[in-house]
């Protein structure tokens, strides 16, 4: 089998492709303007990170209210549920 039509190794990128991007990078931006646009990046993925770990602890949040603090509230079949 052809390696070009294989998914696995059609998506990986290899060291010359990762050169050739930021070659273009750095023609496209120049050195100047690189560092500012690495710091951006790192603050995006910083905001990024705080904002998923308070959605991971809202949804955390409510499932732990969500859960029944007494099983004969919720179950019929419990002794003393009317």
């Amino acid at each position: 089998m052809n390696s070009l039509f294989n998914p696995v190794v059609a998506g990986m990128i290899g060291g010359w492709e990762i050169i050739a991007i930021l070659a273009i990078v750095l023609l496209l931006f120049g050195g100047s303007k690189l560092p500012e646009l690495a710091k951006g990046l790192g603050k995006s993925i910083k905001e990024f990170k705080k904002a998923s770990a308070e959605a991971d602890e809202a949804i955390a949040e409510s499932k732990s209210a969500a859960k029944p603090a007494d099983a004969s509230k919720t179950d019929p079949k419990a002794p003393g549920s009317s």
